[in-house]
């Protein structure tokens, strides 16, 4: 197994950030061929997803949970900017890791697919995301 943490910026603000481009870098680095690719986020206050950006999506998903965990006070968690204990709800919601198979050492994605970081946590502007190509 190989495995590298990559260091994403959000910017302290809500983001969905397309992974692709690291993915694929680090598929490349690896002489992937055929096997499974882990996506894992150490955080207590992130997620992943597989979805379509830069349509529009990316800012629906990001509206979805803006609806589903309001930012007020009604979080027991409540260190951290106002509403932040909605942020430690999220992973339950948006899971902290994915696995996608490899084939031809390039992710089996459908065509509008991408893995995305998705972030709410205003509080950490630098996010780590651990990598791991298993091959089969």
């Amino acid at each position: 197994m190989q495995t590298e943490v990559i260091e994403i910026r959000t910017g302290g603000h809500e983001a969905v950030v397309a992974l692709d481009r690291e993915i694929e870098r680090f598929l490349g680095g690896t002489g992937a061929g055929e096997g499974l690719l882990s996506v894992w986020v150490p955080h207590a206050t992130a997620g992943l997803a597989v979805i379509e950006t830069g349509a529009g999506s990316d800012a629906d998903l990001l509206a979805a949970l803006r609806d589903l965990l309001p930012a007020h006070d009604r979080w027991r968690h409540r260190h951290g900017s106002p509403g932040h204990g909605r942020d430690h709800v999220l992973p339950a919601i948006v899971s902290p890791s994915l696995a996608v198979p490899v084939v031809h050492g390039r992710m089996a994605l459908g065509t509008w697919q991408s893995v995305c970081l998705v972030d709410t946590n205003r509080d950490n502007p630098v996010r780590s995301v651990r990598l791991s190509f298993l091959a089969g």
